[in-house]
């Protein structure tokens, strides 16, 4: 049982106790160990000095003996003792058990059932399966086959699937782009023909993009896609111009039911080991004391739509 177990932990400082003939003092690191093996009766503290000394008990013996602790082994002999009269009282069949289920507003729970008990009730269960017990819209579940409290429960089929939350609509990305949305036109005019890092956070009139230029293709159509979407929705999707510090902070955002919520597609990064360049070599060579950084951040070819940082 639950409340018998012994961590490894555990064992240890008991066999360690068990090893020694007197009261062992019990380290300050290992108080916590030292008293869970009391709680469960296995050794024995008492105060002595600045600290607490310990000694195995009868119990903790026996259990370092056979693996378990006494009275779990009295409970497991009782549990089976028991196992015939608990049997007699399973229900005789399916119907008998579905009739229990509905008596018992759908549940019903055998605390831990021997081997005997635990069959009765699992060939009423089969029972309730094979032979047209089961209402009509309903369906009998069983945790517990092997070990551990068996637990029936009967469940309206109509109305779990009503309790779900419903599934989340997709959106299809189109392969290729024929008729791009007017806002993913001017963000590609305004990415110009750049092979490094595309960057259009900022730019009026623009998608916030930030993303490596193998990945610009695929951003472009996702956003084709998701502004689309919301457009067909009702909702809009507005360029929008603040003054953040004095300056013109550009963003993009659709506006739900009168909100707007700012959106930006990013490439994420990855940390990877800073290669010197050859400059930097050069310039290492002659400054000594010149601090290169020990690493980089590089596109990793994951996209993440969110809103912006407040400021880039």
């Amino acid at each position: 049982m639950v409340k018998y177990a012994v961590s490894a932990p555990q064992a240890d400082l008991l066999r360690e106790l068990a090893a020694v003939s007197d009261a062992v003092h019990v380290p300050p690191g290992r108080t916590q160990v030292a008293w869970a093996l009391e709680q469960r009766g296995l050794i024995k503290r008492t105060w002595r000095g600045s600290g607490h000394v310990a000694v195995v008990t009868p119990d903790g013996r026996y259990y370092l003996k056979h693996g378990k602790h006494p009275r779990q082994v009295q409970a497991e002999k009782e549990r089976l003792a028991g196992d015939s009269a608990q049997a007699a009282l399973a229900p005789v069949g399916g119907a008998e058990l579905v009739s229990r289920l509905l008596s018992a507003s759908g549940t019903i729970t055998v605390a831990d059932p021997a081997p005997r008990t635990r069959g009765r009730w699992r060939a009423a269960f089969y029972d309730a399966l094979h032979h047209g017990h089961v209402p009509g819209g309903h369906k009998v579940r069983w945790n517990g086959r092997q070990r551990g409290d068996c637990v029936f429960t009967l469940v309206n089929e109509e109305a779990e699937k009503a309790r779900q939350s419903p599934p989340v609509p997709s959106i299809d990305v189109p392969k290729v782009l024929d008729r791009p949305h007017p806002l993913v036109r001017v963000t590609r005019e305004a990415m110009g023909r750049s092979q490094g890092t595309v960057d259009t956070r900022g730019r009026a009139e623009a998608i916030p993009l930030h993303v490596s230029r193998p990945l610009a293709d695929r951003a472009l159509r996702i956003m084709h896609a998701l502004l689309t979407e919301a457009e067909n929705r009702g909702y809009t999707a507005e360029p929008q111009t603040d003054l953040q510090r004095g300056e013109a902070l550009h963003t993009l955002a659709i506006v739900i039911r009168g909100r707007a919520f700012p959106l930006v597609l990013t490439e994420r990064t990855t940390k990877v080991p800073h290669e010197p360049t050859p400059k930097e070599v050069r310039q290492k060579e002659r400054n000594p004391w010149i601090r290169l950084p020990k690493y980089d951040e590089e596109f990793n070819g994951r996209l993440a739509l969110g809103a912006p940082a407040k400021s880039w």
